[in-house]
């Protein structure tokens, strides 16, 4: 594919040692050649470094700097490829592009490079997509997931879904295309049903452990909740090992929702201490109170905290019926005091001495099914658009054992089937539409 040249400051922008500008198009490197003193790098072997100056329109200096030529198809594009290594103030880097982009060279959109990657079939969408998931990963486990990606393992589990599958299309196509060939295998209802079933059974169990896979990936939003002065705040700060929150005796001292993050053998958890749950005329804490129930209706972890030095009041009550539909733990903060609280499933902790923190830390990982964290395979799904697929795959051959159940012909089970693998083949990026990759790839990072 004969695209045009396009350039980029690929690292961070601002004040660091050097700064790299990356240029990829079917003639990257004879256009920077224009404006580089030091070697004739058209003449140089690919992936080789050259030292030398980057010139003005006058041929005086602009910056000293290495340059990297590789040529395709042996680089991230598969194109040509030149990355100039400057110095890191950022006036001359962004002085050094300018003078890129007075050449038959235009600045890439965000993502351009990996869009390109994967248009040239240098690269895959998950393998695209996981080059993000790499950057912004946010803990080891989440790193590894990415890596899974990266290194085609993911999308080697999705090429085996779809291989079954075209397996059984094709046995259906020959029985009804050929079937004078006495040897072809009739793919009758009792055949068609169990290899289904089978593929349906594989899939859950992707969807099941993709769905862990996308926690460790994005992180679980995690509400604390309670009524006013029952240590939401003070359980936030201890998590954190520090004093995120105000914390006084006065009810109603968090107005708004504070968010922080916390990494839990692996798993990180963006926190968020709510205003106390309570009837109140106090128009600011009245809004604070519903951004709290806001938060509980998007929460993905529920850290419902109670007063276990204290019986269960009314706006305790209220709380717990909330949350009843969330996946929630139920905390008695205060094991340091007297105990008044009756009420089961409770784990009790103090924010005071810490007692109790390293096992809520324990239940949480049960709760979200990751107490295996360290032993558990990481070879599947973890991006919401994924997981999305497989779900329409799964909804396509339950609709195949639907036809079978009211005995339509066999070639209809085909119509479902197909759907089914070219929903999987989404994943990988095949029968996208236009409009839809450039959505995907302006999410990515400008120079990536």
């Amino acid at each position: 594919m004969n695209l045009e040249n396009i350039a980029a400051i690929s690292t961070a922008f601002g004040t660091a040692g050097i700064s790299v500008i990356r240029i990829s198009g079917s003639s990257a490197i004879s256009e920077f050649n224009k404006i580089f003193v030091g070697k004739d790098l058209t003449s140089v072997k690919s992936h080789t470094i050259h030292y030398g100056h980057v010139v003005n329109e006058d041929q005086s200096h602009l910056d000293e700097v290495m340059v990297t030529v590789m040529k395709a198809p042996r680089t991230f594009t598969a194109e040509d490829t030149v990355e100039v290594s400057t110095h890191g103030g950022i006036l001359i880097t962004q002085k050094v592009l300018d003078r890129i982009l007075d050449l038959d060279i235009r600045l890439a959109e965000p993502g351009e490079f990996s869009e390109r990657a994967y248009l040239n079939g240098r690269i895959d969408l998950v393998e695209a997509e996981s080059i993000m998931d790499l950057i912004h990963a946010k803990s080891e486990k989440a790193l590894k997931i990415a890596n899974l990606g990266i290194q085609k393992e993911t999308s080697k589990l999705i090429r085996d879904l779809r291989s079954k599958l075209l397996t059984i299309i094709a046995q259906i196509e020959v029985n009804i295309d050929y079937p004078e060939y006495d040897d072809a295998i009739i793919m009758s209802r009792e055949i068609i049903k169990p290899e289904t079933m089978n593929l349906l059974n594989e899939i859950d169990v992707i969807l099941k452990e993709s769905e862990k896979n996308q926690l460790i990936r994005d992180g679980v939003r995690t509400v604390i909740v309670g009524k006013p002065n029952v240590g939401k705040s003070s359980l936030l700060n201890a998590l954190l090992n520090e004093e995120k929150a105000i914390v006084t005796e006065i009810e109603g001292t968090t107005r708004d929702t504070i968010e922080a993050y916390i990494n839990i053998s692996g798993v990180t958890l963006k926190l968020i201490d709510t205003a106390g749950i309570r009837e109140t005329e106090d128009i600011v804490e009245k809004i604070g109170v519903n951004r709290s129930k806001k938060a509980i209706s998007e929460a993905e972890l529920v850290l419902l905290v109670l007063d276990q030095s204290k019986a269960l009041s009314k706006e305790d009550k209220d709380l717990l019926e909330l949350t009843k539909n969330n996946r929630r733990l139920i905390i008695g903060n205060k094991s340091d005091l007297p105990k008044a609280l009756k009420f089961e499933e409770v784990l009790e902790i103090s924010t005071i001495t810490k007692e109790g923190l390293k096992d809520l830390e324990k239940a949480i990982l049960k709760l979200l099914s990751l107490e295996d964290i360290d032993s558990r395979d990481f070879n599947y799904l973890s991006n919401v658009r994924h997981i999305q697929k497989v779900k329409e795959a799964k909804a396509s051959l339950k609709n195949v054992l639907s036809s079978i159940d009211l005995e339509m012909p066999v070639d209809v089970y085909a119509i479902d089937l197909t759907q089914a693998w070219k929903s999987l083949g989404e994943i990988l990026g095949e029968y996208y539409q236009d409009d839809l990759l450039n959505e995907l790839f302006s999410k990515f990072c400008l120079g990536k």
